[in-house]
Order: structure tokens, then C-alpha cells, then sequence
């Protein structure tokens, strides 16, 4: 066997799973998205102080994406290398039910996430809504409009993107996030807020996934959108 390809010892084979694991966090994009996504959930259970018996639930869910996405970029990878990038039906069919798995795994973090952070969420929404939600539903179109402004300024200063598309910040995570926002202030759903926030990530995942922006300029843009509209409505309620 090749030395360059075995596993010498106890610490060689630990070594290189974690460089398999670093090797898809630096070059497979959705395995980032996992993983903020994990880091978000784990903060949201310190946040909202999990049993140990939710807390389990999250922490399976995580790995369980985890593992199928790593299941996946090894797959894709064999195939890539036997097939040297040519097409073959077989192939692209051995990709696509790979990826199906990474699928269904995401899909049963969805479930546990809306299963143990809903119940938690739901009765504290009302209660932050209600001390900004008194404002006019025109107020909104106005903090849009401004934040578009902001957004093509800092596109222009950084000089990365052009107005409507690339760049620093994402314009459409800055838009989306800041109407979620909006919509979560004007009204005291949480079920509506949720989904708001759901269609939200969807656009902030599209933008990634498309290549158009990375994920620091979809965060830097979501944070953005998120924190510019809190404060015009602030603004609005303290000089009203």
C-alpha cells in the first residue's frame, strides 16, 4: 500500500479526517450554509436554555447533515475522478441520489428545529412586537427605500458588484431580511414571522448557491437589512 495514502498511526488517521473535514468546509458551499446554520442553532440553545433532551435532538440533527453532506463531496469526488469530469448517466444518477440524502437529512433538521425552537420562540414574539409594532404601514416602503440607497453607497465605496447584482453587501439579503422585519414589527403572528423569516433565508440561499454572492456579503447584507430597519422604526417611535 502507499505510505502517502495509509494511515500510518493513531494521530495520522484523526489528522486526516479532520483535513477532510476542513477540505469541505473550504471548497463545498452548502456545507457552509450547514454549518452557520449549526452554529446559529447552537447559540439559539443556549439562548433559549434547552433540556438535555432537546439540546440531544439538535446536536443529531446537525451531525446527521453533517455526515450525509461529507457522504456526498466523497461520492461526488470518486466520481469525478473515475470519470475524469465526463458526463456518464450512471454518474450524474449516483450524484443526484447522493444528494438526495443530504436532502432528506436537511429536511429532518427542519423538522427537529421547528419541533424543539418553536414552542420556545412563539409566546416571546408578541412581547417584542408589541413595544415597536405601532407604527404606519408606510414606514416600511420608507426604510426600504432607504436601505436601497445604503446598499448601492456601500457597493459604490467598496467598489466590488455592480448596484443591483454581486457585491458588497447582498442587496436582496438586505431587502429580504429587512421586509421580514418589517413584516414581524406590523404584525404579532409568530407562525407569519417564521415564514417571513423562512422565505427570507430561501433568497439569502439562492444568492449563495447562484454564485452571485458569498456568505459574508449575504450575512453582512441580512444583518444589515435586519438592524437598519429596527432602527427606523425605533427612530420613528421615539420621535413620534
Amino acid at each position: 500500500m502507499d505510505k502517502r495514502t495509509s494511515n500510518r498511526n493513531l494521530v495520522d488517521s484523526f489528522e486526516r479526517a479532520i483535513t477532510g473535514v476542513v477540505y469541505c468546509l473550504r471548497t463545498q458551499r452548502n456545507f457552509r450554509l450547514h454549518f452557520f446554520a449549526a452554529v446559529l442553532s447552537l447559540f439559539s440553545s443556549v439562548w433559549f436554555h434547552l433540556t438535555k433532551a432537546e439540546l440531544l435532538l439538535v446536536f443529531m440533527a446537525i451531525t446527521f447533515v453533517w455526515v450525509t453532506e461529507i457522504i456526498n463531496t466523497a461520492i461526488e469526488v470518486t466520481i469525478d475522478l473515475v470519470t475524469k469530469r465526463k458526463y456518464h448517466p450512471l454518474a450524474a444518477i449516483a450524484k443526484d441520489v447522493s444528494a438526495g440524502g443530504v436532502l432528506v437529512a436537511a429536511a429532518n433538521a427542519v423538522v427537529v428545529g421547528y419541533m424543539v425552537f418553536f414552542p420556545k420562540i412563539t409566546p416571546s414574539i408578541p412581547l417584542v412586537i408589541e413595544k415597536i409594532r405601532n407604527s404606519p404601514a408606510h414606514l416600511t416602503a420608507i426604510t426600504l427605500g432607504f436601505l436601497v440607497f445604503l446598499v448601492i453607497t456601500l457597493k459604490i465605496i467598496t467598489g466590488r458588484g455592480r448596484p443591483f447584482s454581486g457585491g458588497m453587501p447582498s442587496g436582496h439579503s438586505a431587502l429580504g431580511f429587512s421586509l421580514a422585519t418589517a413584516v414581524i414589527f406590523i404584525t404579532s403572528n409568530g407562525l407569519v414571522a417564521i415564514l417571513v423569516l423562512l422565505l427570507s433565508l430561501l433568497v439569502a440561499q439562492s444568492r449563495v448557491e447562484s454564485g452571485i454572492h458569498s456568505i459574508t456579503e449575504v450575512v453582512v447584507g441580512a444583518a444589515l437589512g435586519i438592524l437598519f430597519t429596527i432602527l427606523i422604526f425605533q427612530l420613528y417611535k421615539q420621535l413620534g
